[in-house]
């Protein structure tokens, strides 16, 4: 039965974490008591590799960011988080367009096999004073307190036994002051009590994600400097300038939070504007999306170096990442290509033959030219 199913994994999650408090509180001289079996074990059904493996697939041009989550999953799997707090607290912060939302998204799909698993808010439905009980529930006497009501997924937060909840603010910076003090307590504890009394939400056993564009102007200026590649080579040259920036993405939050709330935050990662080389990645991997989506109708595309470069220099803007590239693909690939496949003869029901597309430069636009290949084993 669905209910008692829930009951069961709940009570299994409880257990878990009181485990934790329990070792967490035990004395030192009786922390032999608890060394039965001192080889580690993952109690959670993922491994830290499996997350780097969905974001190397998914996030470029962002290495150092990849090597932080994957450190991060390594402690969380090991069991070396305060079980007073939450897992983890990561505020990405850079320019728009670069991976910050997907990055939560991916780690979500390697966890729970899905990157809707994950509980989102949108902060910037939270910018007005009033909007502040949608967070944290209505307060007593007002509509709403009895039933406790929050825009927040429970289940998702609280994750499982086997599993941590992935949590995601979105767009921290848009939120009114009132929701993030109240997000500043289930920093340092973990949890939520919803304004009614009756009921807290536990994120003790959640790994918890902010982003914010806070800082983007100046990671802008600072980075069109030093190219990646320049960086790469010369690590030692740029070590300074990047330990300064630190700090003055430090200095842009505490303009706009008080210092109590920043120091909470357990990670500050900046993700890098995009350059040419990430953006040709990018190309690749939207035409890759694109024959995920084609191989129900038993169409593969395959495009040219020319084509490659020709939406790589139209879609590179640092100014907005890959959403402009984004919108290129749609404008200068996908449209011409819908409008190639709504006067090809379809391949009749039943005929497992693969049509292959091909894409190429024809007059400055991209054309795209059939070819049937046999079925693919």
């Amino acid at each position: 039965m669905p209910f008692l199913t829930d009951r069961i994994e709940e009570n299994k999650r409880k257990m878990v974490e009181g485990e934790r408090l329990t070792h967490e509180e035990a004395r030192h001289s009786d922390s032999a008591d608890f060394l039965v079996n001192p080889i580690y074990q993952n109690r959670y059904s993922f491994t830290p590799e499996e997350v780097r493996g969905e974001l190397e697939k998914t996030i470029f041009g962002q290495k150092n960011t990849i090597n932080l989550l994957v450190d991060i999953m390594k402690v969380t799997c090991v069991g070396l988080s305060d079980p007073r707090k939450p897992l983890a607290s990561i505020l990405f912060t850079g320019p728009t367009g670069v991976g910050k939302t997907e990055a939560v998204r991916s780690v979500a799909r390697a966890v729970h096999g899905t990157s809707e698993a994950l509980c989102r808010i949108d902060m910037n439905t939270l910018s007005q004073e009033h909007y502040a009980a949608s967070f944290s529930g209505s307060p007593p006497g007002y509509v709403g307190s009895k039933e406790g009501m929050t825009l927040l997924d429970q289940e998702k937060i609280e994750g499982s036994s086997s599993l941590p909840g992935i949590v995601l603010f979105d767009e921290l910076e848009k939120a009114s002051n009132e929701v993030v003090l109240a997000l500043m307590n289930v920093l340092d504890n973990g949890i939520l009590t919803v304004a009614s009394g009756e009921r807290t939400i536990s994120f003790r056993n959640s790994i918890i994600f902010m982003t914010s564009n806070i800082g983007a102007s100046t990671d802008l200026s600072f980075f069109s400097r030093f190219s990646r590649s320049f960086r790469e080579s010369f690590p030692s040259m740029c070590s300074d300038q990047e330990r300064r920036q630190d700090s003055i993405i430090i200095s842009e939050l505490l303009k706009v939070y008080p210092p109590e709330f920043v120091n909470r935050i357990d990670h500050v990662a900046q993700l890098l504007p995009l350059d040419a080389s990430t953006m040709r990645l990018l190309v690749e991997y939207q035409v890759q999306l694109l024959n995920q989506r084609l191989s129900a109708r038993n169409i593969h595309i395959s495009i040219d170096e020319e084509v490659i470069n020709f939406l790589t220099i139209k879609g590179f803007d640092k100014r907005f990442g890959a959403r402009e590239l984004r919108r290129i693909f749609r404008s200068f690939f996908e449209f011409p290509l819908a409008r190639f496949l709504t006067v090809i003869e379809p391949v009749p029901e039943g005929n497992r033959s693969i049509i292959e597309v091909v894409a190429k430069m024809s007059g400055g636009a991209i054309k795209f030219l059939p070819l049937a290949i046999p079925e693919r084993i």
